[in-house]
């Protein structure tokens, strides 16, 4: 008896041995974040561990010569939304540049475009979009593993890899992304974002954003804590939310072309959530707005709308909205159809960037 137990614990034995493991579901929606083993500094304890995406065979090819990646397959978001608190934004080292992916030039769909020698200084403004499963697991041009549960975009013009501060000008959210991949070759759009990104910034429902895109080398993000240490912001100064780029922007703007009444400052209060003044009837009726800039301090929005009035573009207005806490001062221009184009030429010649038309 003693025997024929032992032979069977040892048949259990090599059946709980041989028995298949479960594979870990690299992407799976739920675990959304990468870290290694124990705790990364600023991401929550209670986020499990992610697997990054690896490359996706069946994605290799379909990719015309000259064209665009499987062009008439839609570019689908998923169903899970990850929680981006898990995601850690990328450290911004001294990386060389990938051997493949910087050829210059390049064309892509009879365009030619020119890679930068160095992403050093680089700021722009201009309209982001996003890509999801349709490229997840898909080789980047510089042959990373796309991942949409990471922090990474596509450029057409940044070296690859680089590093970009992206905020999204309309709620004033921000996310450091790492550039690697090329992209996106349509009109008007300065950068294609990874679905985690696009989720950060609260631009995913919509699909696009007007949004800052700023390179970061190492020396600055070095730079910002030597300048804070030396000149720190007294407390009482302070503002209250942190400074959109519009913020920013509007106290390197040349003079106001002419005096000009000034307008009635906006409430800097939490209730202040509608327009500082009535909406016209172009927009009553439908009309289109123009967003020149989102700003959180009322100071930097009323002198940009000062700027706007004494140059003759009467209607400009601010509209304050509550977003994630805080009040942002809008500030817009309702305008027809027809005098749209003149109209944003004319701000963008105020220093503010092109305006992005918007509806009520």
């Amino acid at each position: 008896m003693k025997r024929w137990l032992a032979a069977f614990a040892l048949l259990a034995l090599a059946a709980c041995s041989s028995a298949p493991k479960k594979p870990h579901a690299a992407g799976k929606p739920g675990a959304s974040h990468h870290r290694p083993a124990g705790a990364t500094p600023g991401i929550p304890d209670d986020c499990p561990p992610y697997t990054p995406a690896q490359e996706d065979p069946s994605t290799r090819g379909a990719y015309p010569p000259g064209g665009l990646y499987k062009p008439g397959v839609p570019a689908r978001r998923p169903d899970h939304v990850p929680r981006v608190e898990c995601i850690p934004e990328p450290v911004v080292p001294d990386e060389p540049r990938s051997p493949v992916g910087n050829r210059s030039p390049y064309t892509v769909l009879g365009k030619v475009y020119h890679v930068l020698d160095r992403p050093d200084g680089y700021v722009e403004q201009g309209i982001a979009s996003y890509y999801g499963t349709k490229f997840h697991g898909r080789r980047t041009s510089n042959q990373e593993v796309y991942d949409m549960y990471a922090f990474t975009a596509a450029h057409k013009t940044l070296p690859l890899p680089s590093f970009a501060r992206v905020t999204n000008l309309e709620n004033g959210r921000s996310v450091v992304v790492r550039v690697n991949d090329r992209g996106p070759f349509h009109d008007g759009r300065v950068i294609d974002l990874s679905y985690a990104a696009a989720v950060k910034l609260g631009m995913v429902d919509r699909g696009t954003a007007r949004v800052e895109v700023r390179a970061l080398t190492p020396r600055d993000v070095d730079k910002a804590p030597r300048q804070a240490a030396r000149a720190p912001e007294p407390a009482t100064t302070a503002p209250a939310t942190p400074a959109t780029p519009m913020d920013q922007l509007v106290q390197t703007l040349p003079p106001t072309p002419a005096p000009a009444a000034a307008p009635a400052a906006p409430a800097a209060t939490p209730a202040a959530s509608t327009s500082a003044t009535p909406a016209t009837a172009a927009t009553a009726g439908g009309g289109v707005l123009l967003q020149v800039a989102s700003f959180s301090q009322a100071d930097n929005a009323r002198r940009a709308l000062e700027r706007l009035l004494a140059a003759g573009i009467a209607g400009a207005r601010l509209d304050g909205v509550q977003s994630g806490g805080r009040t942002l001062w809008r500030l817009r221009v309702p305008t027809s159809g027809a005098e749209a184009a003149e109209l944003a030429a004319r701000i963008s010649s105020l220093g503010f960037g092109t305006p992005q038309p918007v509806r009520e």
